[in-house]
């Protein structure tokens, strides 16, 4: 059984967690709304309590919060929002249901505007349960894992079979690196810890998504990303997966906003820091921003990027923002290395998904 989280407050990295949980569900639910469904859906796995022991939200309440932000706009669009949460240790989930309950009755139109489900079940048996629902519905998934076998790849890919579901997947990542050679784990996760051994521990999250997005089936669409969470001496995460770029690009807004040098974790995980000062011997290394703009500059000068579209999709797969990528190409024009017209390269999800606007970049000099 897991630690009880109501007995004491949440600490800096769940807190942190909770956060991008909520920041996601801030930007999805009115993405969903405007689209016009007559239905949503939001899963939470492992719910908890509702709050921790100072009243700090978890995050089945910010769910029912970022939805009454949206209440005006989910009336006007007349969408339902189906949302369940589900908690298997009995005495949390009585705490959950007084949680939710009391929230709505302190926001009434919350409750008009959810159909809310709680469960008391074990996670296989409620995933099982619930799946033929997240496989009908444009669908946010939490799962907020306490174990190892919460890990099974068989969530992971049953999630990747479904074409309208977004997921945050919260691990324990240490848990690879100090159990993954055991035969209890590899009957859950097959996970290759030679691999995941060559680089510093500090990586095991990153060498996680590596392997997982290795395992995608051909022509897979889901798309997966890291955000690394450090806690003392051990090193948690969040995997995001979703196919969909409007997904996929508010997620790396909300990564990057949070941590501006890397965008992938809640400390310096490239050390960064340090490749602002030269080495004398060595030079200057280049930070993760830089290392980017400077492979999408190689590719752009070798015309494998030769427009907007290409070069929006290249910085999606390296994980960057498409500010990231503009400023770049806008550095290349004032160098006179390449051209296109008007003052922005419109390396942006509207001009390339929503409202397609192709714009041509023309070489001028290698």
């Amino acid at each position: 059984m897991g630690r009880n989280l109501h007995e004491k407050p949440f600490d800096e990295t769940t807190i942190a967690k909770l956060e991008i949980f909520g920041d996601y569900a801030q930007a999805w639910l009115p993405t969903f709304i405007m689209y016009g469904e007559p239905v949503i859906c939001i899963f939470d796995f492992f719910a908890g309590t509702g709050y921790d022991k100072n009243s700090v939200p978890g995050s089945p309440i910010r769910i029912l919060q970022k939805i009454q932000e949206q209440i005006g706009l989910i009336f006007q669009k007349k969408v339902k929002i189906k949302v369940f949460f589900n908690e298997f240790d009995k005495g949390k989930y009585e705490q959950l249901s007084d949680s939710c309950q009391d929230f709505i009755k302190e926001h009434p139109e919350v409750g008009s505007a959810i159909e809310l489900e709680i469960l008391n079940e074990d996670f296989d048996v409620c995933f099982n349960k619930l799946l033929p629902t997240i496989q009908k519905y444009s669908s946010l998934v939490y799962l907020d894992q306490n174990g190892i076998r919460f890990l099974a790849e068989k969530y992971f890919f049953a999630l990747e079979k479904t074409t309208r579901t977004d997921f945050l997947y919260f691990v324990s990542s240490s848990y690879f690196w100090r159990f993954g050679e055991k035969e209890e784990f590899k009957t859950h996760v097959n996970f290759d810890m030679e691999e995941a051994k060559k680089n510093p521990y500090q990586f095991i999250h990153r060498s996680l998504i590596a392997q997982l997005r290795g395992n995608l089936p051909v022509g897979s669409k889901l798309r997966l990303y890291p955000f690394s969470l450090k806690k003392g001496a051990n090193i948690h995460g969040i995997i995001f997966g979703a196919s969909h770029p409007r997904a996929v690009e508010k997620f790396l807004a909300i990564a990057w906003k949070r941590n501006d040098t890397n965008g992938e974790a809640n400390f310096d995980i490239d050390e960064d820091k340090k490749k602002e000062q030269l080495d004398l011997f060595a030079g200057k290394q280049l930070t993760k921003i830089e290392a980017f703009q400077s492979r999408l500059r190689e590719k752009v000068l070798n015309g494998s990027i030769s427009n907007n579209f290409a070069a929006f999709d290249f910085a999606m797969d390296e994980a960057h923002i498409g500010t990231h990528a503009a400023d770049a190409l806008k550095k290349m024009k004032k160098e006179g290395l390449i051209d296109y017209d008007g003052s922005s390269p419109l390396v942006t999800y509207d001009n390339v998904y929503k409202s397609p606007r192709k714009l041509p970049y023309k070489i001028l000099k290698k």
